[in-house]
């Protein structure tokens, strides 16, 4: 890769490293997995770019890498780890946030707990994109993008206190 090109991958990954840390954020709980695996997204990424065409936006490109690093990388840790009992007391839920900080806690715990794919499309959706971009991303038809948001707000919102 040359100079410009690296230049030019930093630019546009430093444009949308909000992506990077969203997705860690959803994908990990514990802080130093999630730098870990901020670490695994970045490489994969400077690795993939080479293979960007520009065909689609770089952020819906960033996307696609990151929730599949996202998800290989648990996999990988899945594999790693013991299965455990959860603690009854970590199974109810906390009383609402008193703050707009706590509440974005709140939601991020909730995401946290959806199954990989409907955490991806949620984060998409989330961002903004489009239910064809995030067909796009996530291989899904856009149909099934709609239908599945449905279910994952009714999800989310039996998950989180009646407060929000």
């Amino acid at each position: 890769m040359t100079n410009s090109t690296g230049k030019t991958f930093l630019d546009l990954l430093n444009q949308h490293l909000g992506i990077v840390y969203k997705i860690s954020q959803a994908y990990e709980s514990d802080p130093d997995e999630r730098a870990d695996l901020r670490q695994e997204m970045i490489y994969q990424l400077w690795r993939s770019y080479p293979t960007f065409t520009g065909q689609a936006k770089f952020s819906t490109w960033m996307y696609g890498v990151c929730l599949n690093t996202a998800l290989a990388y648990r996999r990988v840790v899945r594999r790693q780890q013991h299965q455990t009992l959860i603690p009854l007391h970590e199974q109810i839920p906390d009383p609402p946030p008193d703050n707009q900080e706590e509440a974005m806690e709140a939601l991020f715990n909730a995401i946290a707990r959806l199954s990989p794919l409907n955490k991806a499309i949620v984060l998409l959706y989330l961002d903004d994109l489009s239910y064809q971009e995030i067909a796009t991303i996530t291989g899904l038809s856009k149909a099934n993008v709609s239908v599945r948001l449905v279910r994952i707000k009714k999800e989310l919102e039996s998950r989180l206190p009646a407060a929000y």
